[in-house]
């Protein structure tokens, strides 16, 4: 993709927001005594449940639970034995908050410069994806008004919350979602940012100085899943949509900028359909046309007593097929919503429906049903009564907010090596919070306060500190922005390698072997910090280090056992002279130059070129 500049952005009215998501590294959850570590633990029951939309204290249903709710799916959560409590499945009142993880929440706002509130009021947040079996989430807003500076750029840290952890989908089957409660009520911080990042590009440097900053704290957990970036895009014209699920920091800046591409496109729509002056239909009943079809399609939708579904919509012919992504049309968007309802998806007339079957009295039929021409188009559902009932008005929703421009929406980023995302549900409404009944209000002490001032982690500093020791100001805020700087300071204090080196293995090395294929991101830092061990007992060479990361990125931990099958054993001390000694006898050279560069041509692995040149 092409880059663009700030100037860009800031013409087309580009709003762009971060929600971090980091689970703390405490002994217990935040409401219960419960374990965090999971590991090995037994599951002695499960508890099924379903959502209803209730009204919020406001009197409003919540947009998003509404969706949910007509949805009908049956949540079953997975209890155990030292990792989940009645606490976790909603039957016995919360305990008090963990302060072990408030502290640590207090630190960390502190390090973002956020004023922290005197008192603190313990909310609930509704959930409305099933991951909770209260249907809400407790959550303790810390502090506002927060702020950071990345490359001279102001990023407002706009909020701050200590809040649970949500479960874990453990399986997916038909219209049962099984939840894995072992995970759930860990304590987490989520941090927001305003909505005034500039470029997609510069919501990665965020996230990755956010995610650093997190970690410098020493008390945040490490590994897949314990850190969540959600992001949320907008621009003129268009509406908020929230992107979920971005866990490859990598790739998120192409995710951002397919999302307001995506919009454009979508704005671009509505035009087209106002200068035609397009409008959708009702909805009707054409299960009758189709009593004796031979389209295979719709013959598997009406077993077993199931119907065919559809609507007009005057001026949208050649639209539905528009392109808003690569792989990606509106067809596309209003298929998604449509098997919200369990369908397999919908068909419409910008495809070629002859291909499934369909005869052109049946085409006629339809559009005659439905009251509209040739130059019009349609979208049919076929499936049981129900559930094409549901899916057949959610797809008419979802083609009526076409004719307005961009839907508000939270969607799901997609592994498609497209960056493409797709509808997960409406966007919550502010009606979602309301206090927490059974929790009392949390006082602050200045003590405290000053405590967690003392313990904050300070990035700023950091970095001073690092581009001294780097003698090299880009390469120490490179090292912070990849995220690698705890494996770095890791490595450094364990060995003697020169710093300069021990980033570039880290942050070059890494990355071109990552561009190679090699899955450098699996390897255990413990393992990374070994390999460097091995180098500074003089166990390897520098050459040989690229050698044992590229083994341990298939998955071997045996970091000797990978030296000696790979032959890397260096060669030094006597052996290297001996070396020398043989070489120079059997091998013609006109010098020493001349004669280091035939023993390094073979021996460039397990040699050390400096040693070679003393030993020569």
């Amino acid at each position: 993709m092409e880059d663009k500049t700030m100037d860009h952005y800031k013409g087309i009215g580009f709003m762009c927001g971060l929600e971090i998501h980091q689970r703390l590294d405490t002994v217990s959850k935040l409401f219960c005594r419960c374990s965090t570590n999971p590991e090995n633990d037994v599951e002695y029951a499960h508890v099924d449940r379903q959502q209803r939309a209730v009204a919020g204290e406001l009197g409003v249903i919540d947009p998003s639970a509404r969706f949910e709710e007509s949805r009908q799916r049956v949540f079953r959560y997975k209890v155990y034995r030292n990792s989940s409590c009645l606490v976790d499945i909603d039957e016995e009142p919360p305990h008090e908050i963990n302060q072990d993880a408030l502290s640590i929440a207090l630190s960390i706002a502190s390090a973002f410069g956020m004023p922290v509130f005197d008192e603190l009021q313990p909310m609930r947040k509704e959930v409305v994806d099933g991951s909770d079996p209260s249907a809400f989430q407790r959550t303790v807003l810390i502090g506002r008004g927060g702020r950071i500076a990345i490359d001279g750029v102001p990023v407002d840290i706009t909020d701050m919350s200590l809040e649970e952890e949500s479960s874990g989908i453990a399986d997916t089957e038909n219209n049962v979602i099984t939840y894995d409660t072992s995970r759930l009520g860990i304590p987490l911080v989520e941090i927001d940012t305003g909505p005034g990042i500039p470029t997609p590009e510069f919501a990665k440097k965020a996230a990755l100085y956010i995610g650093t900053a997190l970690r410098l704290s020493g008390r945040v957990k490490r590994g897949i899943g314990t850190i969540r970036q959600d992001v949320n895009v907008s621009i003129k014209g268009g509406a908020r949509v929230e992107i979920k699920g971005l866990q490859d920091l990598d790739f998120m800046d192409k995710y951002i900028e397919n999302e307001v591409l995506r919009q454009q496109n979508l704005l671009k729509i509505v035009d087209v359909l106002k200068g035609r002056n397009a409008s959708v239909m009702e909805i009707a009943d054409l299960s009758q046309l189709f009593e004796s079809t031979n389209a295979s399609i719709i013959k598997k939708g009406m077993e077993s007593g199931g119907a065919v579904m559809g609507f007009g919509m005057k001026g949208f012919r050649g639209v539905l097929g528009s392109e808003l992504l690569p792989g990606r049309r509106l067809g596309t968007e209003i298929s998604d919503y449509a098997k919200m309802a369990g369908v397999g998806g919908i068909i419409h007339s910008d495809e070629d429906l002859t291909k499934y079957g369909f005869s052109p009295s049946e085409l006629e039929g339809i559009r005659k049903a439905l009251g509209i021409s040739e130059t019009d188009s349609f979208i049919l559902i076929a499936a049981e009564k129900a559930r094409c009932q549901k899916a057949i008005a959610i797809a008419r929703d979802r083609a009526l907010q076409a004719l307005s421009g961009v839907p508000l929406e939270t969607r799901a980023a997609v592994n498609d090596q497209r960056y493409t995302t797709k509808f997960l549900r409406p966007l919550p409404g502010g009606s979602r919070m309301y206090p927490e009944t059974d929790i009392k209000p949390i006082k602050i002490n200045q003590d405290a306060l000053a405590s967690a001032e003392k313990s904050a982690p300070r990035l700023d500093q950091e970095i001073s500190t690092l581009s001294k020791d780097l003698k090299d100001a880009q390469l120490a805020n490179a090292l912070i922005l990849s995220g690698k700087l705890p494996l770095y300071k890791a490595v450094a204090g364990s060995t003697s390698a020169d710093k300069r080196f021990i980033a570039s293995v880290l942050l070059q090395k890494m990355t071109e072997l990552r561009r190679k294929g090699y899955a450098v991101d699996s390897i255990h830092d413990e393992d990374i910090i070994a390999v460097f061990k091995r180098y500074d007992d003089g166990t390897i060479t520098k050459q040989a280090i690229e050698e044992v990361i590229k083994a341990l990125s298939k998955g071997s931990r045996d970091i000797d056992k990978v030296i000696a099958e790979g032959s890397l054993h260096r060669i030094s001390g006597k052996a290297l002279k001996d070396l020398v000694s043989s070489f120079s006898k059997s091998v013609q050279s006109s010098g020493k130059d001349d004669l280091r560069d035939k023993i390094m041509s073979k021996y460039r692995l397990v040699v050390d070129g400096e040693e070679l040149n003393k030993a020569l």
